[in-house]
């Protein structure tokens, strides 16, 4: 059947990428890595997933007694099945145009610095204060102290293919 040989062919290219990915950070050459890489690892294979869903994907490739590191054996079927099934997609450029456009309720086409703190904090899965400070130093504009949310999706955005 075709589909079988398309289903091996995309099983393989998906145990090739995750096979780089995790050797970048597996400094030993010992088929580990440390725990705290392994949100690095899935989000340069193009997955975006919330602290939440991080946590309970570590909490299936950990040892039952935890060690710090994260065995390659372990990590490889969890992430295969989550390429698999597509999990963790990043938001489409439209989608996050819009959330944009509900927050800037003038339709300026931008929103102030204090406002983007504003809204990342006090909303939903708050960000700590690194994460802010990384995003607004990515986001920000110097001279507006401002951020034009189109620039900043069209850059942010993974290129899909």
């Amino acid at each position: 059947k075709p589909d079988d040989t398309d289903h091996e062919l995309a099983l393989a290219e998906f145990h090739k990428k995750i096979k780089e990915a995790f050797e970048v950070f597996d400094h030993e050459s010992n088929n580990t890595v440390d725990v705290r890489e392994i949100g690095t690892i899935i989000r340069s294979l193009g997955c975006c997933p919330s602290e939440g869903e991080l946590h309970d994907l570590l909490a299936e490739v950990e040892e039952e007694e935890p060690t710090g590191y994260i065995r390659y054996e372990k990590f490889l079927p969890v992430m295969t099945k989550v390429l698999l099934e597509r999990r963790y997609r990043p938001i489409p450029e439209d989608v996050l145009l819009r959330a944009f456009e509900v927050l800037d309720s003038a339709k300026r086409g931008f929103l102030t610095k204090e406002e983007l703190i504003k809204y990342m904090t006090e909303e939903g899965e708050p960000f700590s204060q690194e994460e802010m400070e990384e995003m607004l130093s990515a986001a920000m504009d110097p001279d507006s102290n401002s951020i034009n949310y189109k620039e900043y999706i069209a850059m942010m955005v993974i290129d899909e293919n």
